[in-house]
């Protein structure tokens, strides 16, 4: 805008136009270098050393939640599971005692039914 040389101008706006297309194009291959970043083999090589340490504590969960069920099936009172219910942190936890109190009802629902007729 300052030069009355149509031109220059010309010439000054092409400069501009490549400049963002040359940014354009490095902006596009940074991103494409991201996106195809192959895997580092370290990496794949901390999942082998933990995974037996995953397992080894999946297998403790899950004789937990075999002890819990074992506790539950001995517990007769939808109260005292409604408790434990609440202070389950655990999702597979809640599941079971969840489980347990459906179970409690329905036998209570079978156990009234025959009164009733």
């Amino acid at each position: 805008e300052a030069t009355l040389d149509l031109a220059e101008r010309r010439r000054i706006r092409s400069a501009i136009r490549e400049l963002q297309r040359q940014e354009l194009e490095r902006d596009e291959e940074a991103l494409a270098s991201k996106r195809f970043r192959p895997e580092r083999g370290s990496h794949r090589q901390d999942d082998k050393e933990n995974w037996p340490r995953s397992q080894c504590l999946e297998e403790e969960q899950q004789a937990a939640l075999a002890a819990l069920s074992r506790q539950l099936e001995a517990i007769t009172d939808v109260e005292e599971l409604t408790k434990l219910l609440r202070a389950a942190g655990e999702y597979e936890e809640r599941k079971l005692i969840r489980a347990a109190i459906r179970k409690l009802r329905a036998e209570e629902i079978e156990g009234e039914a025959p009164s009733l007729r």
